[in-house]
């Protein structure tokens, strides 16, 4: 199914808490969502796509572009560790990363929402951010077991 008619059907990336939403917040994390993670969770595509980075990324960590066709992408940021491939083609729900397992580095684990660590979430098309929002299934902003 092209991206762009898969609005109500995509599932979260991660199990966890929304912490901001599309348009809130300062600067580039303004663009997209961000959602309080367990330590250690699954991430998990959102869309069928092409892998087209994969990789670390100035401060945010472990980004990882998606190219789910017809000018939009994904980014998925803020991950420990990815376990998919430059050129890889992966499924909606399919795992393709790791989030960090303990908060801040300090060896011990997080146990509220301000100490775990945090998914950044962007949808874009044709090199704009456009509003995640519409496309997740379920209720907007939450997966259940977070």
């Amino acid at each position: 199914m092209p991206f762009g008619r898969a609005r109500g059907l995509l599932p979260l990336p991660v199990s966890g808490k929304r912490l901001s939403g599309f348009g809130e917040g300062d600067g580039m994390f303004a663009k997209g969502v961000r959602f309080a993670a367990s330590p250690g969770a699954p991430v998990t595509a959102p869309a069928d796509g092409w892998v087209v980075y994969a990789g670390r990324f100035r401060s945010l960590g472990q980004l990882l572009i998606l190219n789910t066709g017809d000018g939009y992408h994904v980014l998925l940021a803020g991950m420990e560790r990815i376990s998919v491939a430059l050129n890889q083609f992966v499924l909606a729900g399919e795992p393709v990363a790791t989030m960090r397992s303990a908060n801040a580095g300090n060896g011990q684990p997080a146990t509220s929402s301000s100490e775990r660590p945090v998914l950044y979430v962007e949808f874009r098309k044709d090199k704009g951010s456009i509003d995640p929002s519409p496309w997740w299934a379920g209720t907007p902003g939450e997966k259940a077991g977070g």
